[in-house]
C-alpha cells in the first residue's frame, strides 16, 4: 500500500511539473498589466514603462502600466495582491513598502506574504533639492535655518509612509530639527510646488528632479545614499555634509504570491536579460538610476531586511498613520 501512495504521489509530482512547465511555454497568452502605485511621471512610473517598452516584444504581447495612485503607494499595492494570480497583473513595488507595515495600523494586504518577488529593476539615489531661488546653498544652511524657527521650514513627499517622508524623518532625528512634512500624492505635483517656492525641500529620488537641475531651476544640495551619484558626481553625499546618513530607493516588480512559479521564474529570466542589456543599462544611467536585475531569492531577502530596519526607525520616530 505504501508503495502504491509513493508512486502515485509521484505521478501526480511529475504531472504537476509538467503541467507548470507547459503553462510556463504557453505564458502569455494575453495582455499583461503593471501596476504602478504612484501618477504619470515619477521614478515608478517611468522605470515601469521603461521595462514593459521592451518586456513586450520579448513576450510577444503588450505590457501595458496602470497607474492606481493614493495612500502612499498602499492603495496600488492592496489591488496588486488582490488581483488574479496567473501572471497577467504584475506590481512595480518600491522601499515605500518595506517601510508601510511600521507606519500604518492597518494595511488590507502584507508585502512580504502577498507578493511573489521577481526582481530589483533599479536603486535610484535619494537627493535633497531647494529652488534654485531659494537662500540655501548647503546642507548646513538648512540645518543652520531649520534650528534657528522649528517648523519654519517644509518638505515635500510622495505621501506618508513613502521613502521621502522616512528619510525627511530621519533627517530631522540626525540633526535635531523640526520640520513640517507635506505629503503629496507623487512626484509631478511635488515637483510643481517646489518650484513654485510652496515647500523648501524634498528629499525625492533624482529621476524626476533631473530635468529641473539641469535646466538650473532646482539646487541639488545632497544625495542620501553613502556613495555619490554616478549621474551627478559634483553632489556631495549626506555624510559628506556632515550627516550620517544611508538612504536609496529600489524599485522591483512582484506578482500575486500565488501565481505559478513557473511564471515568475520566467519572468525574472526575461527582465533581468532586459536590465543587463547596454541599452537598458545607458537608459537607466540617463536618468539617476543604478540598475540592478537580482534573482528572486535575492529580492525577498532585501524585503525582508528592508522590513526589519524601517520597522524600527518608524518605533523611533513615533511614526503611526490611522
Amino acid at each position: 500500500m505504501l508503495k502504491k501512495v509513493t508512486k502515485n504521489s509521484l505521478a501526480s509530482l511529475l504531472l504537476c511539473g509538467f503541467v507548470g512547465a507547459a503553462a510556463a511555454q504557453a505564458y502569455p497568452t494575453k495582455t499583461i498589466t503593471i501596476i504602478v502605485p504612484f501618477p504619470p511621471g515619477g521614478t515608478t512610473d517611468v522605470l515601469a514603462r521603461a521595462v514593459a517598452q521592451k518586456l513586450g516584444p520579448v513576450l510577444g504581447q503588450s505590457v501595458i502600466v496602470d497607474n492606481k495612485p493614493g495612500a502612499g503607494a498602499t492603495l496600488g499595492a492592496g489591488l496588486a495582491a488582490k488581483s488574479s494570480p496567473d501572471g497577467y497583473t504584475l506590481f512595480m513595488g518600491a522601499v515605500h513598502h518595506t517601510i508601510a507595515p511600521a507606519v500604518y495600523k492597518t494595511l488590507p494586504y502584507s508585502f512580504e506574504k502577498d507578493f511573489a518577488p521577481i526582481t530589483t529593476v533599479a536603486l535610484v539615489p535619494n537627493i535633497m533639492v531647494v529652488s534654485e531661488a531659494s537662500p540655501y546653498k548647503t546642507v548646513k544652511d538648512v540645518v543652520a535655518a531649520a534650528k534657528a524657527k522649528p517648523d519654519s521650514l517644509s518638505y515635500g513627499s510622495n505621501g506618508n509612509g513613502t521613502a521621502q517622508h522616512m528619510i525627511g524623518t530621519q533627517f530631522q532625528m540626525l540633526t535635531g530639527t523640526e520640520i513640517l512634512h507635506v505629503p503629496y500624492k507623487g512626484s509631478a505635483p511635488l515637483a510643481t510646488d517646489l518650484l513654485g517656492g510652496q515647500v523648501t525641500m524634498s528629499f525625492d529620488t533624482i529621476t524626476p528632479v533631473l530635468p529641473f537641475i539641469k535646466e538650473k531651476k532646482l539646487r541639488p544640495l545632497a544625495v542620501t545614499t553613502a556613495k555619490r551619484s554616478s549621474t551627478l558626481p559634483s553632489v556631495p553625499t549626506m555624510k559628506e555634509s556632515g550627516i550620517n546618513m544611508d538612504i536609496g530607493t529600489w524599485f522591483g516588480l512582484l506578482a500575486p504570491a500565488a501565481t505559478p512559479k513557473e511564471v515568475t521564474a520566467r519572468l525574472n529570466t526575461e527582465i533581468v536579460k532586459i536590465i543587463k542589456s547596454p541599452e537598458f543599462q545607458k537608459q537607466m544611467f540617463d536618468i539617476g538610476a543604478e540598475p540592478v536585475g537580482n534573482t528572486q531569492a535575492q529580492m525577498a531577502k532585501q524585503i525582508s531586511e528592508e522590513t526589519a530596519k524601517f520597522s524600527g526607525l518608524a518605533k523611533a520616530a513615533k511614526l503611526a498613520i490611522e
